[in-house]
C-alpha cells in the first residue's frame, strides 16, 4: 500500500478532506479523484495553461502543483466560477459565450481561470494588459482576438 497524506482545502467554496499520494498533482486529484474534468491537462510542463486553476486567488498550473501543497488553501476550478446556488454563469463566462471566444473549447477553462485572476487583480485592464497576462495560455485552433475582446467586455460589464 502506498503512503498517503491528508489534504484539507476549500474547493469551489466547499471544504473537502481526502487522502492523496505525495506525488499526486492537483490536476490529477481534481480530474480523477473528484471528477472535476473542466480542468484540462495537455503539456504537463506549465507551458500551455489548460490546467490553470486559482490557488488562493492566483492563477497556477495544476499539472505540476502537488496536491499536498494545496493543503489548507483555497482552490477554484472552472466549475467554481458559476454561482453555486443558481448556476448563473460568471460575467466572464457569459462574455466568452457572447464573443464566441472558443472553438474546440479545450483551452477555454484555462483562459477563463487566468482571466478571472487578471480581473481580480486589475479590474479594468487595457488590451495590452490582457494580452500580456494571458501569454501563458495557448489556443491551437482559433485566434486570440475574441478571447481578449471577451475579457475586456467582462471588465467593462463589471465597471458599469
Amino acid at each position: 500500500m502506498s503512503e498517503t497524506v491528508g489534504l484539507e482545502l476549500e474547493l469551489n467554496r466547499r471544504r473537502i478532506r481526502l487522502e492523496v499520494r505525495p506525488n499526486e498533482t492537483l490536476a490529477e486529484v481534481l480530474r480523477v479523484r473528484l471528477a472535476l474534468t473542466g480542468t484540462k491537462v495537455s503539456c504537463d510542463a506549465q507551458v500551455c495553461g489548460t490546467c490553470t486553476v486559482l490557488l488562493d486567488g492566483r492563477a497556477v498550473s495544476s499539472c505540476t502543483l502537488l496536491a499536498a501543497d494545496a493543503d489548507g488553501r483555497s482552490v477554484t476550478s472552472v466549475e467554481g466560477l458559476a454561482d453555486p446556488e443558481s448556476g448563473t454563469l460568471s460575467r466572464l463566462q457569459r462574455a466568452f459565450i457572447g464573443h464566441a471566444a472558443f472553438q474546440c473549447g479545450y483551452c477555454t477553462p484555462g483562459f477563463l481561470m487566468s482571466a478571472t485572476a487578471l480581473l481580480a487583480e486589475i479590474p479594468n485592464p487595457s488590451r495590452q494588459q490582457v494580452i500580456d497576462y494571458l501569454e501563458g495560455n495557448i489556443c491551437r485552433c482559433t485566434g486570440y482576438e475574441a478571447i481578449v475582446d471577451a475579457v475586456l467586455d467582462a471588465a467593462g460589464e463589471e465597471a458599469k
